[in-house]
């Protein structure tokens, strides 16, 4: 990595907006966008946090407009989310975990096995050895995931501090 590398994400242009994008693959599957997919698209669409189903289900309640969501009709809207290119699902600790994708540049992840916090980074240098792997191939990249399991900084620390503690 060169001194000075910038990891953070910046942004992508879309031509629909999450709501729109939605609206139009549901149609294609003959389906109709509901109120209650509606308020659930909008909802996650407004935040950019890592989620999972009953977060979002606990949160939606305290809505006025989400507050009749029923628990299935979230677990099949992110699953047609997920379908419809918008949301990433990824299971951690066996836990499914959702992130925006439409809208939003290639982007990896380094996740804390100790307090589950995820975070989001962007590497040029691992987008040139995706593509190097790929050309030695003969595949055409089109993106990639990568998790990078271990321990934060915070975590490493307080792990620290016990294993001291107890050679006392």
């Amino acid at each position: 990595m060169a001194v000075g590398s910038d990891f953070s994400l910046g942004s992508v242009d879309t031509a629909l907006t999450p709501a729109e994008r939605f609206a139009e693959f549901l149609q294609t599957r003959g389906k109709r966008i509901t109120r209650q997919r509606r308020v659930i698209v909008d909802y996650v669409a407004s935040r950019h946090e890592h989620f999972d189903a009953e977060q979002l289900l606990a949160d939606l309640r305290k809505t006025r407009e989400g507050a009749t969501a029923s628990r299935p009709t979230v677990y099949r809207t992110l699953a047609e989310m997920v379908d419809a290119g918008l949301l990433n699902k990824m299971v951690l600790d066996g836990r499914a975990v959702y992130e925006h994708d439409y809208g939003y540049p290639q982007h990896d992840h380094l996740y804390c096995t100790g307090c589950r916090k995820l975070i989001e980074f962007s590497s040029d240098e691992v987008a040139k050895i995706r593509d190097a792997v790929a050309a030695r191939h003969q595949f055409r990249a089109q993106s990639h995931r990568l998790l990078v399991s271990g321990l934060c900084a915070d975590c490493r620390s307080s792990k620290s501090r016990t294993r001291h503690q107890d050679r006392i």
